[in-house]
């Protein structure tokens, strides 16, 4: 299998110490091989001047918890020529380390986030990339995802609801292995809404976007309410949730799973996946970031293009 390629994050935060960190216990992981794309000063003081393989790019003095508008081109430039060597077919996938996405955004104005740019890359409407949190107890999929709480009733709808699920059927089929995905959809409004008397967004919106899709042979069931839904005699009912926004899917996953949490995109050409959590530039440079996830996010993308590749 080709190497996977391993974007920089933004440089100031603890992305090149967990990438060196996951390069230095490879072998005793057992991690599918990877390259690092750009950095190669940055990297070599990061991880005390191992020799870590990467391939020629954005690069500039590494300064810990001091983020600035280079670290920031540098970390858009790192990720943009992960994802063009990537869709080229040089690597079998793409991990992204973690971006301040404020930061680029100065930089570059139309940046909205990693998994957005993914979808502009690969030539797909952005509702067409769904980002799934995966850890070892909980998958976890927000229908919407950066937007203002007061937006969200009038972002869900019955198609988003269908494109996106079917999406994400095909990726645990293709992805993870399950022949027979299993998705729980959860309601918006508390106790999913209460037969209407907290709001009708699951009668009129959800509930019949669940209809068509068992219609189509999709196990989805719902609306849930969201309460109760990740209570561990739940979690063993399902095979993956559909949230209705950020934080209803999110706050589960990292209470349970932060450590190994992965960000991976479905329904792109390629692979993709990234640690669930940010640069963390408060203890950037310290060495107490924990690697967990950026160890995971590199295991779980090594997997995921094995099984497409033998699919």
């Amino acid at each position: 299998m080709k190497p996977l390629a391993v974007s920089l994050g933004d440089p100031a935060g603890v992305g090149p110490e967990i990438i060196a960190a996951a390069w230095a216990d490879r072998d005793k992981l057992g991690l599918p091989p990877f390259v690092v794309i750009g950095g190669s000063q940055i990297m070599a003081s990061a991880a005390g001047h191992a020799d870590i393989p990467g391939i020629d790019g954005p690069d500039g003095d590494y300064r810990p918890a001091r983020p600035d508008e280079q670290s920031a081109q540098i970390a858009l430039a790192s990720l943009e020529q992960a994802i063009a060597g990537t869709l080229a077919g040089h690597f079998s996938g793409v991990v992204t380390a973690p971006v301040a996405k404020s930061a680029i955004a100065q930089v570059s104005p139309a940046f909205i986030g990693q998994t957005e740019l993914l979808a502009d890359s690969c030539g797909l409407g952005r509702e067409s990339a769904v980002m799934m949190l995966a850890g070892p107890s909980l998958k976890t999929v927000p229908l919407t995802v950066h937007c203002a709480i007061a937006d969200v009733p009038d972002l869900i709808s019955q198609d988003l609801i269908i494109h996106r699920t079917h999406i994400v059927a095909r990726a645990l089929q293709a992805d993870f292995g399950i022949a027979a995905p299993r998705i729980a959809i959860a309601g918006l409004n508390p106790h999913a809404g209460e037969d209407g008397r907290m709001g009708r967004e699951e009668i009129d919106i959800i509930a019949p976007a669940i209809a068509q899709l068992r219609g189509e042979g999709i196990d989805a069931t719902g609306p849930h309410p969201a309460d109760t839904l990740f209570a561990p005699h739940k979690r063993s009912t399902y095979d993956a949730v559909i949230a209705m926004y950020h934080d209803q899917a999110l706050v589960p996953l990292k209470a349970l799973d932060f450590d190994e949490g992965v960000n991976i995109t479905l329904g792109l050409p390629i692979v993709r996946t990234s640690p669930d959590h940010g640069t963390a530039f408060d203890i950037a440079g310290q060495g107490i970031a924990r690697p967990d996830a950026m160890i995971a996010a590199i295991r779980m993308a090594g997997e995921v293009a094995s099984r497409r590749a033998n699919g």
